[in-house]
């Protein structure tokens, strides 16, 4: 009972459309009536800007994260270090993921749940996600498309549990392969925008593009 009642609050948590609250208290508008329709940070970082979806991706991340460490609000899992505490991470970072894409607070129209997702990692296991963080900023780096950093970071992150710290729960091993596939999957219209050249590439990096303009300008 005690299980069933921290994933009811673990979704309710990532039910929080940070996005939509943001766009609409702060801009009068409807994040998911712009660019991609997405109430996720990517679609922030395209809509408005890099302040206000790094900040939606930090709350995002958040709720993960949170929602993963109410496990520890049960006495046996707070005081044990075993396999069903990380499993139970996982169902309660799950049901996060899940309140972000079928948001209860926004008619169940959300985002894909990167973010949350990388929160409850996190939460689960810092090197990993450290990880996984590294392989986003150097793909994010060299192509500025976050889509492309969120698929590579997927796979990695089930790379680095079956193959380099070959994690002994076989949830968890299962788990990452359901990520990578997931996030595949979930950025199919980015992948084929990116292959025809019109998939958009968030306002970051802008020194990096000043830069390049100089140096071509001088050449």
């Amino acid at each position: 009972m005690q299980e069933l009642l921290l994933l009811i609050i673990a979704y309710m948590l990532g039910s929080i459309p940070t996005s939509v609250w943001v766009s609409k208290y702060f801009f009068g508008i409807d994040i998911r009536d712009y660019g991609s329709g997405n109430a996720g940070a990517t679609n922030t970082f395209r809509v408005l800007g890099s302040k206000w979806g790094t900040l939606v991706m930090i709350v995002d991340m958040s709720k993960g994260a949170a929602a993963a460490l109410l496990v520890f609000l049960i006495h046996k899992y707070a005081v044990t270090d075993s396999l069903q505490r990380t499993n139970l991470m996982i169902g309660l970072g799950l049901a996060a993921v899940i309140g972000h894409i079928f948001p209860l607070w926004a008619n169940f129209k959300g985002g894909k749940g990167v973010a949350t997702l990388f929160g409850m990692i996190l939460a689960i296991q810092p090197s990993v996600a450290g990880c996984c963080v590294g392989v986003f900023l150097l793909v994010l780096y060299l192509t500025r498309f976050v889509s492309l950093s969120s698929i590579f970071s997927g796979v990695a992150f089930a790379v680095m549990i079956l193959f380099i710290f070959n994690d002994d729960s076989t949830f968890y091993r299962v788990f990452s392969i359901a990520v990578a596939l997931m996030l595949v999957l979930t950025h199919q219209k980015n992948i084929n925008r990116i292959l025809k050249g019109t998939e958009n590439k968030v306002p970051i990096l802008k020194f990096r593009d000043r830069r390049k303009h100089r140096r071509r300008r001088n050449d």
